[in-house]
C-alpha cells in the first residue's frame, strides 16, 4: 500500500460525447456543460480563462472548461479514465463519494503520488453504485480555481425513470482572488471578509444582540456574525459555472416531473436552497435513495448532494442558492420557454450565532436510548482535549442537533429539511451493533485561523486512525468550534444515528453544526488508507485533516 507522505498531503487538499448507454432523458441534465461518457474517458487538466457575470479571471479546468464536464457512467460498468496534467504543478482528481480501490481515490500522499506535470494517470475501477456525485482536485487549492465537475451514475436496471427530465444544479463559489491570497488574508485577519458585523446604529435600532450580550461576547473575544470565513465580499456564487447575472436556465415542459441533482461543489459555502412557489420532494442524499420528504427549503453543506423532484406549472421559477451568511446568492431559472424569468427574492437578514453555537446547551441524549462508553482511537479513555494555541474553545455541553433546523433557518416560517427527516429507502446492509466507540473532536482557533482534529493537525499526528477490516464502530464527532464543519470520510458510507434503526440514512459527508455533536455508525469495509477531513477547503488546508487506515486483523 502507498505509504502516506504528510508533506505532500498538506500541500494537497489543499464537445458532447454521448455513448449508446446514455439514457435519452439524460441529454437535458446539463445544458451548458459538456458531457463525457463510456468505458474509456480522456480528461485533461488545463489552465484557462473563466468568465463569470462579465468578469474574466484565470482558472484551472478540465477538458477546457471550468467547471469540468459532466461525467456520466452506469452502475455495473468498468471505467478507464486517463487524466493528463497540463499544468506546471502536480494535480489530481478525487472521485467524491465513489466506492473504489483506495489506489484510485486520488489523494496525493495517501492513495497515490499525484499526477506530475505533463504526465497521464489512468484511473480504472468498477462502478458499483448509482446516484449523484462529483469530482475535484485534491491538490494545492486547485478546487477553488474551477477544478471540479459533476458525476452522475445511472442505475444498472434503469427501466422507466420516475421523472420525465433532469437537470444538474452544480453550486460553487468563485473568486477573482487567487486561493493562496485568500488563505493569506484569512491568516492575517480571519474576520476580514465579514462586512456584516454588528454596528452601533443596529444596537440603537434594536437589531441583533442587546448591549448585555454584546459585552459578554466581546469579553469572550467572540463575534456572533462570524458565520462564514469567506463571504460574498470575495465570492460570486455560481450555478453550473454561471453567475447570478448570467442566469443559467433549465427548460421543461409544464406538467413534467423534474429531477434536480443538486451538488455543492463550493470551496467554503453552505447554501440554503429553495424554489419559491414549488415544494421540493427530497428523494436522495449523497447519491443514495431516501424515503421521500416534502420540504420548502434545505441547507446543503459543502460536498453534499441532494436529489429532489419538482412539478412546475406553466411559469418560470427562480432557483435560489443563498449563502448561509446571506452575503450573496447563486441564482438560476427553471422555465418552460427560453428568456423567461421569475422574481429574484432579496437576501434575508444574516443569522447571528447563539450560545447554542458555543456548545452551551443542555440535553443531547443518545438516540440509541442508552449511554455508551466513549473512547478515543486507542480504545482506552483518552484525556480531554486541552486548550492551547490551536484549540481556542471546548464545547462544554455539546448537543445532538440533527433534529434542529440548520443554522440560520430556525425561524423562516416554512418546512426546512433536518437530518432527522432522512431515512434510507432500503434497510442498511450491515445491522450489527457497534463493537466499540470513539470520539473525535473538531478543534480550532478562529483568531489564529488554525484548524485540527483532536487538537492536532496532520503534521502533528504520529499515527493514522486505525480500523480493523469489517469492524463496526460508533463514531461521535464533537464540534468544539463555532463554525460549521462538513466532515467527509473517503471510501466509505456511514449511518447517521438519528433514530431510524435499520433505515438510518447513509452518507459520506455530514455537516456538524457549531458547538454540537453528531454520531454515526461505520462499517470499515474498504481496506487501505483513506482521507478524513473537513471539506471547507481552507479548514482542510490549515490542518483539519487526518488519515484513516483500514487493515485486516
Amino acid at each position: 500500500m502507498f505509504a502516506p507522505n504528510r508533506r505532500r498531503v498538506l500541500q494537497a487538499s489543499s464537445g458532447l460525447l454521448l455513448s449508446a448507454f446514455l439514457p435519452r432523458w439524460a441529454a437535458s441534465a446539463a445544458p451548458g456543460l459538456q458531457v463525457v461518457s463510456g468505458p474509456d474517458i480522456a480528461l485533461s487538466i488545463d489552465h484557462l480563462s473563466m468568465t463569470v457575470d462579465g468578469h474574466t479571471s484565470h482558472a484551472i479546468g478540465v477538458n477546457g472548461t471550468a467547471p469540468g464536464p459532466l461525467i456520466r457512467l452506469r452502475e455495473g460498468q468498468r471505467v478507464r479514465i486517463a487524466v493528463t496534467n497540463n499544468l506546471h504543478e502536480d494535480s489530481s482528481i478525487h472521485w467524491h463519494g465513489l466506492l473504489l480501490p483506495f489506489q484510485m481515490d486520488g489523494v496525493p500522499g495517501i492513495s497515490f503520488p499525484g499526477i506530475r506535470p505533463g504526465e497521464t494517470f489512468i484511473y480504472e475501477f468498477p462502478v458499483i453504485q448509482s446516484g449523484s456525485y462529483w469530482y475535484h482536485s485534491h491538490s494545492n487549492l486547485q478546487e477553488q480555481m474551477g477544478h471540479y465537475g459533476p458525476l452522475v451514475i445511472d442505475p444498472a436496471d434503469a427501466g422507466t425513470p420516475a421523472h420525465d427530465r433532469e437537470h444538474v444544479i452544480l453550486l460553487s463559489d468563485h473568486s477573482l482572488l487567487h486561493p493562496h491570497e485568500i488563505m493569506r488574508r484569512l491568516k492575517l485577519d480571519p474576520g476580514g471578509f465579514n462586512r456584516q458585523k454588528q454596528t452601533l446604529s443596529g444596537l440603537l435600532a434594536g437589531r441583533d444582540q442587546p448591549m448585555k450580550d454584546r459585552l459578554e461576547w466581546g469579553n469572550m473575544r467572540m463575534d456572533p456574525t462570524d458565520i462564514s470565513d469567506v463571504t460574498g465580499v470575495a465570492y460570486t456564487y455560481l450555478v453550473n459555472g454561471h453567475g447570478p447575472a448570467d442566469n443559467w436556465t433549465g427548460l421543461f415542459t409544464p406538467g413534467e416531473r423534474i429531477r434536480l441533482r443538486v451538488i455543492n461543489a463550493s470551496a467554503m459555502t453552505n447554501f440554503n436552497v429553495r424554489i419559491p412557489g414549488l415544494p421540493l420532494e427530497i428523494v436522495a442524499a449523497d447519491g443514495l435513495d431516501v424515503r421521500p420528504v416534502m420540504v420548502d427549503e434545505f441547507q446543503i453543506a459543502v460536498a453534499e448532494t441532494y436529489d429532489l423532484i419538482v412539478r412546475p406549472g406553466d411559469a418560470a421559477y427562480t432557483i435560489v442558492g443563498e449563502a448561509i451568511d446571506r452575503s450573496g446568492m447563486a441564482r438560476a431559472t427553471l422555465a418552460p420557454r427560453p428568456t423567461m424569468t421569475a422574481p429574484v427574492p432579496p437576501l434575508r437578514s444574516r443569522p447571528i450565532a447563539t450560545m447554542k453555537d458555543m456548545g452551551m446547551n443542555m440535553g443531547g441524549m443518545d438516540h440509541s436510548g442508552h449511554a455508551m462508553d466513549m473512547s478515543m482511537r486507542n480504545g482506552a479513555n483518552a484525556p480531554q482535549v486541552r486548550l492551547g494555541p490551536g484549540v481556542q474553545t471546548i464545547a462544554p455541553m455539546p448537543a445532538d442537533r440533527t433534529g434542529d433546523p440548520p443554522q440560520g433557518l430556525e425561524n423562516v416560517g416554512h418546512k426546512v429539511l433536518v437530518y432527522g427527516d432522512l431515512a434510507a429507502a432500503r434497510p442498511n446492509p450491515d445491522l450489527r451493533p457497534p463493537s466499540r466507540s470513539m470520539e473525535i473532536h473538531l478543534t480550532g482557533n478562529m483568531e489564529r485561523y488554525m484548524w485540527s482534529l483532536d487538537g492536532e493537525t496532520l503534521s502533528d499526528v504520529t499515527a493514522p486512525i486505525p480500523f480493523t477490516l469489517d469492524e463496526r464502530v460508533r463514531v461521535t464527532l464533537v464540534n468544539d468550534t463555532m463554525m460549521n464543519h462538513p466532515i467527509h470520510l473517503h471510501g466509505h458510507y456511514f449511518e447517521l444515528v438519528t433514530g431510524h434503526g435499520d433505515h438510518a440514512p447513509r452518507k459520506h459527508t455530514v455537516n456538524v453544526a457549531p458547538g454540537s455533536k453528531l454520531t454515526f455508525d461505520l462499517t470499515a469495509d474498504a481496506e487501505g488508507d483513506w482521507a478524513f477531513h473537513c471539506h471547507m477547503l481552507y479548514h482542510m488546508h490549515a490542518g483539519m485533516f487526518e488519515i484513516v487506515t483500514v487493515r485486516a486483523a
